[in-house]
């Protein structure tokens, strides 16, 4: 099916939040340019939400008076490349605060996430930045950057950067009880 292409790919129709996704920034033909992004049903050749969302006219599921509908009655879905465990409280927020403060959020966790993956990831961090970049606040997220920034000389090694700034996120995440790990299976 093709899609209408979308104003904002990335926050996604359900409200996964498309650009702190790995296959966002994985390069070649695998990449993924975010919920009804240029290319988007080369990647994804059927979406049943964004089919449902683009026929009912709207942006977002959250903006339907149906929502939440049978789609997500259950919402207790494994993980795939990024994580559903927001996906309800950012389409919430989103509803709260407005798309356009919600947007400038995102971008800002964006902005933070492509930081990252350029100057603390070793090859091997990809995922684990972009899990805690989705779920970590972005007050948290700006705190550990600053930390990052006194923690770590300009000359250090990459392994050395990208192993502060996990430990970083880590003890973050362990404080506020947040499980930096995909869950690839159904909780029970």
């Amino acid at each position: 099916m093709e899609y209408k292409q979308r104003s904002y790919p990335l926050f996604a129709a359900c409200g996964l939040n498309c650009g702190l996704c790995p296959r966002y920034y994985t390069k070649g033909s695998s990449r993924c340019p975010g919920c009804a992004g240029e290319g988007f049903s080369d990647v994804h050749p059927a979406c049943g939400v964004l089919s449902c969302c683009q026929r009912k006219g709207l942006e977002y599921c959250f903006l339907c008076n149906e929502y939440p509908c049978k789609r997500y009655q259950d919402d207790n879905n494994p993980d795939s490349f990024i994580t559903h465990r927001n996906q309800f409280a950012d389409m919430d927020k989103a509803k709260r605060i407005g798309m356009p403060a919600y947007e400038a959020e995102l971008n800002s966790k964006v902005k933070v996430l492509e930081q990252l993956l350029s100057e603390y990831d070793d090859g091997r961090r990809k995922s684990f930045y972009c899990l805690a970049i989705n779920l970590l606040e972005l007050v948290d997220i700006n705190l550990i950057m600053e930390k990052l920034a006194t923690s770590i000389g300009h000359d250090d090694p990459i392994k050395n950067k990208a192993k502060i700034a996990v430990n970083l996120f880590q003890n973050v995440a362990d404080e506020k009880g947040i499980y930096l790990k995909l869950c690839k299976t159904r909780e029970k």
